[in-house]
């Protein structure tokens, strides 16, 4: 089977089993009323092994989000600083759907599913989509990458641990 074939494929299996989405017109600069863009302001490992991350609001509030891998966190870290040398695996399969059906990741949302936090992944060119239900720490890894927008639900400042700071 052809690359464009495998490639197809796997748009096809998407678009039905992880709820693609379209929209008429997506822009980097869209914004939804309830969210806001949030920038990584810390990222580290604790002392438990887990990836953590201090994120900052445009007004300087600082929020903790934990619960995930190391190693992801040291993949943010790497594409943070720009070495991107190895792209893992499966941040590369996005790279490569990307290239072959001319579209590009614009904007990641993070929201509580009740669990744990999710991500929503904004694309946009020849087909706008939004591929729904997504680990949070993925989704901050290809948004770093990217060097796209990270949004996040304002309800979940509210919920999580603030950090103001002077």
């Amino acid at each position: 089977m052809s690359i464009y074939k495998t490639l197809r494929s796997i748009a096809d299996i998407c678009a039905t089993k992880m709820r693609f989405k379209r929209k008429t017109t997506l822009k980097i600069s869209d914004i939804d009323g309830d969210s806001e863009i949030i920038s990584i302001d810390k990222i580290g490992i604790t002392d438990l092994g887990l990836g953590v991350i201090i994120f900052k609001t445009s007004d300087g509030n600082e929020f903790p989000i934990s619960a995930f891998s190391a190693e992801t966190a040291k993949i943010i870290s790497e594409f943070q600083e720009g070495r991107i040398n190895e792209i893992p695996t499966t941040y590369n399969i996005v790279e490569q759907v990307c290239e072959e059906f001319e579209i590009q990741l614009v904007k990641v949302r993070i929201y509580d599913n009740g669990n744990a936090l999710r991500a929503n992944l904004y694309f946009t060119g020849k087909k706008d989509l939004v591929l729904r239900n997504y680990r949070a720490s993925d989704a901050i890894a290809l948004a770093v990458l990217y060097r796209i927008p990270i949004l996040i639900k304002k309800s979940i400042l509210h919920q999580s641990p603030q950090i103001k700071t002077k």
